[in-house]
């Protein structure tokens, strides 16, 4: 199934982080440390698959920080074409649709910390046939406060035999609440085989105002997919403004936006549209 996966995601190797955490011990809790897009999410999705079957119960509960990584991870899954249903919850979504959704249990099911409790609250799906946890980005859940949640969940899940737990950061120890014991620990924190492949690179605008250097970059960078980012809203619907008056084709997204209007724009972004 792994190979399978590997085809429909067009990859042809694994990265050294990849490859450590597919071989780990499979009874063992993991501890996986590695910078922000260096491929985290294989890491723990592949390794996942061989656990997964044909049961109709949540087997495998990925919390996040995050509605944004939620749906992420859930696109990855989704494009691996392994057959088994996942689903993603989280707050801004529609509960009726989540609870539809459980309906038929995902085998894997993708949530901030608040929604997942909520279901677990509201009986939405058992909690008893989840064997596996997975805490990504869990430095990042727990600079936002989600320690209270995600313990509250953790007490809950009474059957699970493997935890991992992702993470950007090293921490000086890993609370308590989260029931990881004696973890395999796969460092590659300062390693330089799975850096990100970036080009830091420096533009210089003669003008004070850089939008028409801006503008310059993008025809220049050509058809190929492209983030901007920028300071303020303001600054984000100004250059929009400039790309659509220049025939640009874009899409914008920030935190005034409504929930589905975002999810669109990621939507758009992810399938090149």
């Amino acid at each position: 199934m792994i190979k399978k996966a590997l085809e429909n995601l067009n990859i042809t190797a694994l990265n050294a982080m990849q490859d450590a955490s597919l071989n780990a011990p499979e009874e063992s809790d993991m501890i996986l440390l590695s910078p922000t897009g260096s491929g985290k999410t294989l890491g723990f999705l592949l390794p996942l698959l061989e656990h997964l079957d044909a049961r109709s119960e949540v087997q495998a509960l990925i919390i996040v920080p995050s509605r944004e990584l939620a749906l992420q991870i859930e696109q990855v899954f989704r494009s691996m074409g392994t057959g088994f249903k996942v689903n993603c919850c989280y707050g801004g979504h529609d509960t009726k649709i989540e609870m539809n959704n459980f309906s038929q249990p995902p085998a894997m099911l993708i949530g901030t910390p608040g929604r997942i409790l909520y279901h677990i609250r509201k009986g939405s799906f058992e909690t008893n046939s989840i064997h596996t946890l997975i805490l990504d980005e869990f430095d990042k859940a727990l600079e936002f406060g989600f320690q209270g949640d995600m313990a509250l969940i953790i007490d809950r899940l009474t059957g699970l035999k493997k935890r991992i737990l992702t993470s950007a950061t090293r921490m000086d120890e890993i609370p308590a609440f989260t029931g990881v014991t004696d973890p395999v620990e796969l460092d590659y924190l300062n390693k330089d085989s799975i850096s990100p492949d970036l080009q830091l690179k420096v533009v210089i605008s003669p003008a004070e105002d850089k939008l028409d250097t801006l503008f310059s970059l993008i025809c220049k960078i050509g058809n190929k997919p492209t983030l901007v980012f920028c300071n303020h809203r303001d600054a984000v619907e100004r250059i929009s403004d400039l790309l659509y008056e220049r025939g640009i084709i874009h899409d914008i997204f920030h935190g005034g936006m409504e929930q589905d209007d975002r999810e669109k724009a990621l939507l758009k972004f992810r399938n090149g549209s």
